[in-house]
């Protein structure tokens, strides 16, 4: 049995390896730094793994009654992924993802690899085993982009699914609702483009999964922030992506929709967030279509991090998949009274000036700030890492309260066997 100094050492030496591997001298460094992270991920029973076997469960009837968090993290990114995992430890939980989106791998500056290694280690240092989910959220077609280069935009987010399998990002959600004509006459030309690009990908993906893994992959049929998504068009979406699958190729496991929400809510002038209302019933329609009709594990909701408390029972009792938390954790970060008042003022003076001309004419500074401060955590991502000792320890306990909080309300404490039980 190791001794208690040699677990000290352990940890001290994980925390050691994923410092170099963010911040390490060059590409060459940081890449043999993943790789070791990995390696003693491995070693130590703790793996990255696709969530396909339990959406498939969901999509049987196998079990009801809980939603899966996919949580965004977008800066600090080891050491909120710790405060999760020991959340996830006290109660049991097993399914729950880790995600990062095509656009904030820019602007956070985090890499596939990076971002995988961030969580690997954290796990290793907070003595977690078993599966771990890492999904590419919202891997994106860009509309202008597309416009002006379709086969550009393609083979860029193609590079970055390869990018991504191959440093453990097992679950990819595509998104290419961005390309949905309303202007069309009939639901299925209207998600015709969408329909046929995620077929694409989805073959695409299915070509370069490792051996034994099979990739879960996601639709989305409504914009998040647009109109709301109906059972016609999820139809006409699916019928469409069938007809394009080729024979055998397994397809996706879940439907992202819009029932109500934006990405990082609504801000008012004072900065802060509108009340929305979301239509949980669509939600439950569109999930039992999902399942019924296509064997999905059922409906995603996106932008749901900055909804009242309250809101986060209803996704389990309306048999949601899964829900997509983001903006609120970056939120609590800002406005901890723990975040350093000197640090936040130098961040908000460098986002005024580096910023400023993303600033519209109606906008308030408040809502300037609330915009735009997603960025600081790639400006300043040396200086968030380091933040003072007392300052960390406060706002990481702050984040893990609230990630017990809502594993709690999706009903997923207790999960650790289901998932041994669906997952390989």
């Amino acid at each position: 049995m190791p001794s208690e100094s040699s677990h000290i050492k352990s940890k001290n030496n994980i925390d050691t390896l994923i410092e170099l591997a963010v911040f390490g001298a060059d590409q060459q460094m940081r890449e043999e730094h993943y790789h070791v992270i990995r390696e003693m991920a491995r070693s130590g029973g703790i793996y990255p793994a696709s969530i396909q076997g339990l959406y498939e469960a969901s999509g049987k009837g196998l079990y009801h009654g809980m939603t899966v968090p996919a949580i965004n993290i977008r800066g600090i990114t080891y050491h909120v992924a710790r405060a999760v995992f020991r959340a996830a430890k006290k109660d049991a939980v097993g399914a729950f993802i880790f995600e990062i989106a095509r656009s904030e791998m820019g602007y956070t500056v985090q890499s596939p690899g990076e971002y995988a290694s961030c969580i690997l280690a954290a796990a290793i240092r907070e003595g977690f085993q078993g599966p771990v989910f890492i999904q590419g959220d919202h891997f994106q077609v860009r509309r202008k982009m597309y416009r002006e280069n379709a086969d550009g935009e393609l083979n860029d987010i193609k590079e970055l699914i390869q990018e991504s399998v191959n440093a453990g990002f097992y679950n990819i959600d595509i998104d290419a609702s961005t390309l949905v004509d309303l202007a069309k006459s009939g639901f299925e030309k209207q998600q015709e483009k969408n329909s046929q690009i995620t077929a694409e990908m989805t073959q695409f993906i299915r070509s370069i999964e490792p051996e034994g893994v099979t990739v879960s992959v996601g639709g989305e049929i409504g914009e998040i922030g647009k109109g709301n998504s109906t059972v016609e068009d999820l139809r006409a979406y699916m019928d469409g992506y069938h007809r394009l699958l080729e024979p055998g190729v397994q397809g996706i496991s879940k439907i992202s929709v819009q029932t109500g929400t934006s990405h990082g809510g609504v801000v008012l002038p004072d900065g802060s967030i509108a009340e929305v209302s979301i239509d949980f019933n669509t939600l439950r329609d569109l999930s039992e279509v999902a399942r019924e009709e296509y064997g999905m594990g059922g409906a995603v909701q996106h932008g749901a991090s900055t909804l009242p408390d309250d809101a986060f029972d209803m996704f389990p009792q309306v048999d949601t998949v899964e829900v997509h938390l983001a903006t609120g954790f970056q939120n609590m970060i800002y406005d901890s009274p723990n975040f350093p008042a000197e640090l936040l003022g130098t961040i908000h003076k460098h986002l005024d000036t580096q910023y400023k001309g993303e600033k519209k004419s109606v906008e308030t500074e408040e809502q300037f700030f609330y915009k735009t401060r997603k960025k600081a955590f790639g400006d300043f991502k040396k200086e968030l890492w380091h933040l003072p000792e007392a300052n960390h320890h406060k706002i990481m306990k702050e984040l893990e309260d609230r990630f017990s909080l809502i594993f709690r309300k999706l009903n997923v404490v207790n999960t650790r066997d289901l998932v041994t039980k669906y997952v390989t």
